[in-house]
């Protein structure tokens, strides 16, 4: 969870217009099945803490609560029984476009929601493959990856200014990546 993360919840409540942002935490990703994630306490603390001044922006647990492998298409299908009228927008990063047909039940997938595609800096944003669809957003993307923050926490090293301060906080009185390898 870091300050981009917050600066894409904004960007896209303002770009998209919507009602609503929920924050989906995985239970675990299908395409990286090696890495163990912080626990679901852990990571959900970190949600709260950096969300909590965005009202519009919700944490919903349904992929937690699942548990096992998270799978997005489960989660839109999920979202369009509950919002039957609701336009559906997914947020991914700029990598992960052209794997898209990759994901569990493509063809499925790209019929119940828009993808919006996060942008690194320097890089550039592939055309969504068929059958998807989908818009850039545009606003504040800046080089911060989770990633990089968990080895800097993994090595002792500082995070300020990379995280919302009360995140910041929260990690340095309980960091859940120290003992990662």
């Amino acid at each position: 969870m870091h300050s981009a993360h917050v600066l894409v919840a904004r960007a896209a409540l303002e770009e998209l217009s919507i009602d609503r942002l929920f924050i989906v935490p995985a239970a675990r990703s299908p395409f990286k099945p090696e890495q163990q994630p912080a626990s679901a306490k852990a990571r959900l603390r970190l949600l709260r803490l950096a969300f909590a001044g965005l009202s519009d922006c919700k944490i919903d647990m349904q992929e937690l609560n699942r548990d096992g492998v998270s799978y997005s298409v489960d989660t839109l299908r999920d979202y369009t029984e509950r919002y039957p009228e609701a336009k559906l927008h997914y947020l991914i990063g700029a990598d992960h476009v052209l794997a898209l047909p990759q994901w569990r039940d493509a063809d499925d997938l790209a019929k119940l929601a828009e993808f919006v595609v996060v942008p690194r800096p320097g890089q550039a944003v592939e055309k969504f493959p068929e059958p998807f669809r989908g818009q850039v957003l545009r606003g504040w993307p800046f080089e911060v990856s989770s990633s990089a923050i968990r080895e800097r926490l993994r090595l002792g090293q500082a995070i300020d200014g990379l995280v919302p301060s009360a995140v910041a906080e929260s990690l340095q009185n309980d960091n859940p990546y120290k003992s990662e390898q």
